[in-house]
């Protein structure tokens, strides 16, 4: 009993993702219970590549007060529950790619993650979801503004708080995150410093709009430099 251009929406907004950002690559073809899930993702709708509004709607329902996506949080505590603080190339080195999949439809599920024992799952899993936001975490709107204050911190930080009230919270939760692994004694272990957390994130929190080589290298640089600077200067103590 459902109109076929429901199908038809969804198969389409589907097809310029992919054509965007690839097919899933993995080596395994898709087992039933993916298949099954793909199925109804039409009717249950996929925390990956929705917009954070949307994200929060979905949650409503099973975390009525929460004002983060429990997607978020869930990867993110465990990154840090699987030791992924203390572990060398964390956020560089992928996951097992079948492995990121299938943690994938758990999560897609709201099912607690089982069994992990390689913090590198969790972590390019958490990456992805911040780089298929329907919209970047930091909006189209604003990607001027950070990559002309790429180098002054109390500017950089005015554009954040100057964020909708959903991305500047999302964002700020993520810096504060990461300002858990620039500490000295993680580092260590890492190799993780603030320029190489700051190269693997700022890909997923700001999208360059230009289709010029030249232009895109260029701001790849400033990219870098203003989420190198909301990590060393940007007070997340309110999280």
């Amino acid at each position: 009993g459902v109109a076929i251009s429901t199908y038809a929406k969804y198969c389409y907004n589907k097809l310029q993702k992919a054509a965007l950002t690839g097919a899933k690559k993995g080596l395994k073809k898709p087992n039933i219970e993916e298949i099954r899930h793909a199925k109804n993702a039409v009717f249950n709708p996929s925390m990956f590549g929705s917009s954070l509004q949307d994200i929060i709607n979905m949650q409503k329902e099973r975390y009525p007060d929460r004002q983060l996506p429990w997607v978020q949080t869930r990867l993110s505590e465990e990154v840090l529950a699987l030791n992924g603080d203390q572990t060398e190339g964390i956020f560089r080195v992928p996951g097992d790619i079948d492995e990121v999949n299938a943690l994938k439809l758990q999560v897609d599920q709201w099912k607690i993650p089982t069994g992990l024992e390689d913090p590198h799952v969790p972590a390019s899993l958490l990456k992805l979801w911040y780089r298929e936001l329907e919209e970047p975490l930091i909006p189209h709107e604003f990607y001027e503004q950070c990559i002309t204050h790429y180098e002054n911190p109390e500017a950089a930080i005015a554009v954040v708080h100057s964020l909708p009230r959903i991305n500047k919270t999302v964002l700020c939760y993520l810096i504060r995150f990461l300002q858990v692994f620039v500490q000295p004694a993680n580092v260590a272990v890492t190799k993780m410093d603030v320029n190489n957390l700051a190269m693997v994130m700022a890909p997923n929190c700001l999208r360059c709009q230009s289709d010029d080589p030249r232009i895109i290298f260029e701001n790849t640089r400033k990219e870098m430099s203003f989420i190198r600077v909301l990590i060393q200067h940007l007070d997340t103590s309110f999280m």
